[in-house]
């Protein structure tokens, strides 16, 4: 009997979920409780816990959070079913608690407002309705009544309660996928994109030379294409926000307050910058950072139309979904900072910030890389706290020195004899001067040994890096790497992990030698 309540419980939250996402669809993406309270999760969880799920998945981190949502909210339901009775709605209580705790999650978000807990609403009454069905007695006597037909044949009130029980589930997982079919192609601003053509450049960037991606080694492409280009970010759902909706408001501490729409974009100069952008939970040897050609607009341009007063130190910059960003005035007002529009000769893809975004070299994207780019405000650091900050990330992010062994990989085996080693390695704003590295035998340990550099095409891009090696002697051996800065600065070896300020250390690996 406890099983079958059990499931009387999630099938009534799978309805209440399923309709709550059905009837969003008709509301708009702020009613999606879904992501309401994923969203609402993310930001209530301690950063250190944070940046274990990057670490741990990485950009899968999202997939990870929503199916543990779904499994709690499973479990509370089951609950929920087992202590709900004809004469005590406990389980009902349990989910107009958790109704209520999803219209919070909903009007917590950017630009709600109570119109949209309509369909939260209307999804807890339907998961109470059904849970109350099903204990009614109707399909299975539930109070302590046989659940199976006697010998005179009759009707098996147990399976049919089962069957009612899993008609609800199909119900609840039907009307949740309806919904979110209807909401993506309802929402999604995919032709939006297709049809924007990217505006003529008037400062191209200089050729990458070939130089740059060093001969005989499988290292990372210099320039990332877009479907490989790392991505870390809070939005459970991408936030679909078209050219003709958007609009950038600039205020707080300026001479005035300005207001652009796209088309406003184009009386600025179109500049083209090749950057590396890097996350602030980049591990030690990790792969969160990614370089591609941007095609936008000077942030110090569309600044001065508001005129920065100077005692404003501060761009806390927000996307439309309320994520915010506090970046060093300074750093904006770099020739190198742009509001991107494109990336790699393509409008920006959706998940990486169309239609508008900002990059700026030198600076981990906690603090720089606003997607999906709505407001602009003028402050001090000391009047204001950015999204991560408020969390006790430092607040500003200068990328560090770091570099990275890419080739071999870490339990890779290597034939005796020539072998190309290679790697990665990032100062930007500074540029890589300098690699070495250093490799352990079964013998002992090695010498440190230059690398050779691809060239160089930025101090704001990576440097990609080869070392020749004569593999003699068999069994494991370790490499690691180090790199030096334009600055004079070697990076240490001391290892820490990203937070508040982003990870240092020497990274190395063990490979072996047959």
């Amino acid at each position: 009997m406890l099983g079958a309540k059990a499931m009387g419980g999630v099938a009534a939250a799978a309805v209440s979920v399923g309709v709550a996402q059905l009837v969003a669809a008709a509301f708009g993406p702020q009613a999606d409780v879904r992501n309401a309270v994923g969203s609402s999760v993310i930001e209530l969880t301690p950063a250190p816990v944070k940046e274990w799920a990057i670490e741990t998945f990485g950009t899968a981190d999202k997939l990870v959070l929503g199916v543990l949502v779904l499994v709690v909210i499973a479990a509370v339901a089951a609950i929920a079913g087992m202590l709900e009775g004809p004469r005590r709605p406990i389980g009902s209580a349990l989910i107009v608690a958790a109704g209520v705790a999803g219209c919070a999650a909903v009007l917590s978000r950017e630009g709600a407002t109570f119109i949209h807990i309509v369909p939260t609403v209307v999804g807890a009454a339907c998961g109470v309705a059904v849970l109350r069905l099903l204990v009614s007695g109707r399909f299975s006597d539930t109070r302590d009544a046989p659940a199976v037909s006697d010998d005179a044949g009759a009707p098996d009130r147990g399976r049919r309660l089962s069957l009612v029980t899993l008609g609800f589930l199909g119900v609840g997982v039907a009307s949740g996928v309806a919904g979110a079919v209807i909401s993506r192609l309802t929402s999604s601003v995919s032709s939006d994109r297709q049809a924007f053509a990217l505006p003529r450049v008037d400062v191209a960037a200089a050729p990458v030379p070939a130089a740059v991606q060093p001969e005989g080694v499988a290292l990372p492409s210099f320039i990332t294409d877009n479907a490989d280009f790392y991505r870390i970010d809070t939005a459970l759902t991408v936030p679909q926000l078209s050219r003709a909706d958007w609009q950038l408001r600039i205020h707080g501490m300026v001479d005035r307050e300005v207001i652009l729409r796209f088309a406003d974009l184009d009386r600025f100069e179109a500049v083209e910058k090749v950057v590396t952008l890097t996350c602030v939970s980049n591990p030690v040897g990790g792969d969160l950072i990614s370089t591609a050609t941007w095609t936008g607009y000077r942030i110090s341009d569309i600044l001065a139309e508001a005129g920065v007063q100077p005692d404003a130190d501060m761009v806390l910059s927000m996307s439309t979904d309320g994520w915010t960003a506090g970046t060093p005035v300074e750093a904006l007002l770099s020739e190198d900072s742009l509001l991107a529009v494109g990336m790699n000769g393509e409008p920006l893809p959706v998940e990486h910030g169309y239609p508008a975004r900002l990059v700026v070299p030198g600076l981990y994207g906690y603090v720089s890389a606003t997607k999906w780019l709505v407001d602009i405000e003028l402050t001090r650091f000391d009047r204001a706290e950015a999204y991560w900050t408020r969390l006790g990330w430092s607040a500003r992010g200068p990328i560090k020195t770091e570099s990275r062994i890419d080739v071999p990989r870490a339990g890779q085996d290597v034939a005796m004899g020539p072998v190309r080693l290679g790697g990665v390695a990032w100062a930007q704003d500074r540029g890589v001067r300098d690699v070495e590295v250093q490799i352990d035998t079964p013998s002992g340990q090695g010498d440190w040994q230059r690398a050779e550099l691809g060239e160089s095409y930025s101090d704001d891009t990576w440097r990609l890096w080869s070392f020749d090696w004569d593999a003699q002697e068999t069994g494991f051996h370790k490499i690691t790497v180090r790199a030096t800065d334009n600055d004079g600065y070697t990076q240490t070896s001391e290892r820490v992990d990203p937070i508040p300020d982003g990870a240092t250390g020497w990274h190395s690996i063990t490979f072996a030698v047959r």
